[in-house]
């Protein structure tokens, strides 16, 4: 059996591409964002999510989309859902439309 990678959570990304690589500390970029350091270092450790105001602030302080880390954010939840609900997912029949 292929045992399958655990969905990425976008702290990891902003840990492993942003903060590690350019000496970045949470708490460096709580302040250039105006959030609590505690909120970077959720995301960081991968506690939290990231949020539609924390995705317009990282944009705008790394210069890169609100969307690249809001769209983070829906594939780790989505991914995260089908992990853990894949069999009850399946059971639900697709909605097909009869004419009228």
């Amino acid at each position: 059996m292929v045992e399958t990678l655990p969905p990425m959570h976008p702290g990891e990304v902003l840990r492993e591409e942003f903060l590690d690589p350019l000496g970045l500390s949470a708490g460096r970029v709580a302040k250039a964002c105006g959030v609590p350091r505690t909120r970077i270092e959720r995301i960081a450790a991968e506690e939290i999510g990231i949020t539609g105001d924390t995705a317009a602030r990282l944009a705008r302080f790394f210069g890169t989309t609100a969307e690249f880390w809001m769209n983070l954010q829906t594939r780790y939840e989505l991914a995260t859902v089908e992990r853990a609900a894949g069999a009850e997912l399946a059971k639900i029949a697709r909605f097909e439309a009869t004419a009228a």
